[in-house]
């Protein structure tokens, strides 16, 4: 995809994110794409103060992607700790739902992977996906990721995480090393 760009979010993209990653999961306008979590949760997936959270911390960055100088992607990448080649998380992970299954997504994870690499000497990426997502996970081992074993509980009763549609939502870790 040569034809995206790449930069750090700043204070100003905050809003633009919000609304980036409410399309591609939550709500009627993320069943325009395949990342949709609408059938299993409702209610909001981030806000301005969580992503702006992301963008201040001095161990973390939200990369975005562009084209034509419209955001169509982002993702968080957080340095867990300061031992070297330690795992960075990555998250926050969306791509416009109108533009998904066109490469985006994969060219985001591979700047992503170079950036960790870079900045933080990462060995790999490690994070977390609802574990009833079996098309996401699936799309995700196809980029190299592996589950881990390790489960995590869904945040019940936190609505800031959305509004849970069923009672036996779990995440699991899915972790694969970097290209460094």
């Amino acid at each position: 995809m040569t034809d995206l760009t790449f930069r750090d979010a700043t204070a100003a993209d905050v809003p633009a994110v919000v609304d980036l990653v409410e399309s591609a999961y939550r709500g009627e306008s993320s069943r325009a794409g395949w990342t949709t979590e609408a059938d299993l949760l409702q209610g909001r997936r981030t806000d301005v103060e969580g992503i702006a959270a992301v963008v201040a911390a001095p161990a973390s960055f939200l990369l975005l992607a562009h084209r034509d100088g419209v955001l169509v992607g982002c993702c968080e990448l957080r340095r867990p700790g300061q031992e070297p080649g330690a795992a960075a998380y990555f998250g926050t992970f969306a791509v416009s739902p109108l533009a998904q299954g066109g490469g985006i997504g994969r060219a985001l994870l591979t700047r992503a992977d170079a950036e960790a690499v870079a900045r933080w000497g990462a060995s790999a990426l490690e994070m977390t996906v609802i574990a009833q997502r079996e098309d996401l996970i699936a799309w995700y081992e196809r980029l190299g990721f592996c589950a881990t074993g390790d489960r995590r509980p869904f945040p019940y009763g936190d609505d800031r995480f959305g509004l849970p549609q069923r009672d036996d939502l779990e995440f699991v870790v899915l972790r694969r090393p970097t290209a460094s």
